[in-house]
């Protein structure tokens, strides 16, 4: 039955409108609700998920569904509910809020309760079951007792009011002083990794098994540095390589279908809960791809361009731009998708390949999914290549065509639901990391895909030199934050790398500058997470620090330095210069989380070359195919045609008649090289 009262069915989020017809009178953050809160003297009920969180789906059917809890919220709360995907200024607060009240880590669904008066958060939990259970509290008698705590214990709350105010306070300042940035941040990171690193099955933590990109990308490019300045350390490479190769061959990574789901619940990387995200995907594609190159493992190869293809296939909209989530349940059961029996699977092979597939995926193993199983890659192709006495190109050809008839075959089942709006800072991570596969492969369907989401980002999200976070149903909306200035600032950087464009050009500058209009703190460095215009909340939002998602402070930092030294424009530079320094402390005692600002760093050490290529097109491709084989994230190329037009800060690289290359090494430039 409709609820009156409920007013998200005004709302675009997809996770919102999941709550529409709760009998729970929800409302989104919005100025009308505070003030209801306020003027009822009123604790506010904030409660934060997304789309394809399984236990937010748990909360909302125990709980949110249930009428007689949503009496006692109704009756004791004003309930706001909101999409951390589309809020993430207000996420992070609240996220934080919560760590420093209980003490713990935070997720979703979170639960939060708030003054009216002020927005401080003094209760908060995540999730909650209906009644009390494995030494959890139930909802309504958390309900019961968080709303007599209000009407009796004021005094106590204003107190730790002002001591939180406080807290969050300290946690978003930093002031640079006088610091000089050294390479002491990356060789704690360097320790730290070593010391994180799961030998066993791979990764940098225990169960729950997240992929943390950032660190393994700090390892990466710290092989490289160490490489290029004859200091070999091959074994961080190892703990890197063999990270990825343990998650591509683990049921964290669809087999059939491509794509990563967020994380593992087990130490194996085996079980996961079953939603993708985009944003993981995006960062994971880069890797593969980059690892590609530095390995020629034909593991990565696949891994990445099974997921560029899940993408165009599945989460490309006609308008071009990228959906953000696909759900972990499907007719009420999380994973049923994916899993399969031993029947089913024989039903659909052959006896020979059968065989081999169900050695390889260990389907002849025993079940490893709530009586089902779900697919986890236990030999590898050499391996499978001498017990079955084939070579490994039978192998792979066979598991390849094992796959694409249980996939045909999967498509056929009632599929997760899809969050299908489309956010800014997710499309970006997303472009880039298309853009970075298709460079690498040679695959200019990945460029294409990546393009029309770059023009759909214009089309629909960029008015007036200003971004907006999310679209859905032709509307768009949202004050745009940091990471989407950042994230689609960088994007554009790597499509001016597979394919100089005016258009991207003019466009990045555009994007640097209203950056640094709306963001910079320019008193004492670095960028804040929302912008001077924005909306007032109870923090400022301002770190360094990576989380589920690269630091937008820290790709804002890499940007500028590159746009700065491709441009030789200095005030970029100054401001790249200045976010370091903010960090420094920061980065200094909390390396591992600081993993992207510490590319920053050894960027602002070891400046990036910058080569530019003029020529014909016939012969400057074969020079950018042979830049492409090569891992150099510390290096910027750009082939600009020869009958382009040259903006006016890049008119020395003129075409001479021959096809050559202009190389910078930071701001030292060389002669051209002509071959």
């Amino acid at each position: 039955m409709n609820n009156p009262d409920n007013y998200l069915n005004k709302e675009t989020s997809p996770y919102l409108l999941q709550h529409a017809e709760n009998p729970v009178n929800w409302h989104g953050w919005n100025q009308h609700a505070l003030e209801t809160a306020k003027q009822l003297n009123k604790p506010i009920l904030l409660s934060i998920g997304y789309s394809a969180c399984h236990w937010c789906h748990v909360m909302a059917h125990e709980s949110f569904e249930d009428e007689d809890t949503a009496k006692l919220m109704n009756e004791h709360f004003i309930n706001i509910k909101v999409d951390r995907e589309e809020r993430p200024d207000l996420d992070k607060i609240y996220q934080t809020a919560h760590s420093l009240l209980t003490g713990r880590p935070g997720g979703w669904p979170l639960t939060v309760f708030i003054s009216p008066d002020n927005q401080m958060p003094f209760f908060a939990g995540t999730y909650f079951p209906v009644t009390a259970r494995h030494n959890m509290p139930g909802f309504k008698e958390i309900l019961n007792m968080v709303s007599d705590a209000y009407k009796t214990k004021q005094i106590e709350i204003e107190k730790q009011n002002v001591s939180l105010n406080d807290m969050l306070s300290q946690l978003s300042h930093h002031a640079p002083g006088n610091i000089t940035l050294t390479a002491l941040p990356l060789d704690i990171a360097r320790k730290q990794i070593e010391s994180e690193f799961q030998p066993k099955y791979g990764g940098f933590s225990g169960a729950p098994k997240f992929p943390h990109p950032a660190i393994i990308e700090r390892s990466l490019r710290h092989w490289l540095l160490m490489g290029s300045q004859n200091q070999p350390d091959d074994r961080i490479l190892e703990m890197a390589l063999f990270t990825l190769k343990q998650m591509a061959q683990g049921g964290i990574y669809d087999h059939l279908g491509g794509g990563f789901c967020r994380y593992s619940t087990d130490e194996k990387w085996m079980i996961p809960h079953f939603e993708k995200m985009l944003y993981d995907n995006g960062q994971l594609l880069s890797l593969y791809s980059q690892a590609y190159l530095i390995s020629n493992n034909t593991i990565f190869e696949r891994t990445a361009t099974q997921t560029a293809d899940w993408v165009m296939r599945e989460m490309q909209s006609n308008d071009g731009g990228y959906f953000s989530a696909q759900d972990a349940d499907s007719e009420g059961e999380e994973g049923k998708f994916y899993v399969w029996t031993p029947d089913q699977i024989k039903d659909l092979l052959n006896d020979e390949d059968y065989a081999v597939f169900a050695h390889c995926y260990g389907v002849d193993k025993e079940q490893n999914f709530e009586g089902h199983w779900h697919l986890h890659a236990y030999a590898d192709t050499a391996q499978l290549s001498q017990t079955f006495d084939k070579s490994e190109n039978e192998i792979n050809q066979l598991l390849d065509r094992c796959r694409k008839i249980l996939l045909a075959a999967r498509i056929k089942r009632i599929s997760p639901e899809r969050d299908d709006k489309i956010l800014c800072s997710w499309n970006a991570l997303m472009i880039k990391g298309m853009l970075i596969c298709g460079r690498v492969f040679n695959k200019s369907d990945y460029i294409d895909s990546a393009k029309n989401a770059l023009q759909f980002i214009h089309t629909y999200l960029w008015h007036e030199k200003r971004l907006l976070v999310t679209y859905k149903d032709g509307k768009a909306h949202l004050n745009a934050y940091l990471d989407d200035y950042a994230y689609l600032l960088l994007a554009l950087i790597e499509a001016l790398q597979c394919e100089w464009s005016q258009h991207y050009f003019n466009w990045a500058i555009e994007l640097a500058d209203a950056l640094l209009n709306n963001f910079e703190d320019k008193e004492n460095g670095g960028f804040y997470f929302t912008s001077h215009d924005h909306e007032q909340l109870i923090q400022r939002n301002k770190t360094f620090a990576d989380d589920a998602m690269p630091s937008g402070n820290a790709i804002a930092t890499i940007a500028l330095q590159q746009l700065g030294l491709l441009l030789g424009n200095t005030d970029y530079l100054s401001s790249a210069e200045n976010s370091l320094k903010a960090s420094n402390e920061s980065m200094q005692t909390q390396a591992l989380t600081h993993c992207t600002q510490l590319h920053a760093l050894e960027n602002f050490l070891h400046p990036p070359k910058v080569i530019i290529v003029r020529g014909e097109t016939k012969d400057t491709m074969s020079w950018q195919k042979n830049i492409n084989q090569h891992y150099t994230p510390n290096t910027l190329s750009f082939v600009i045609p020869e009958n382009e037009a040259l903006p006016d800060s890049l008119s020395s690289k003129q075409y001479t008649g021959q096809t050559c290359a202009y190389i910078c090494e930071g701001t030292h430039c060389l002669p051209p090289v002509t071959e």
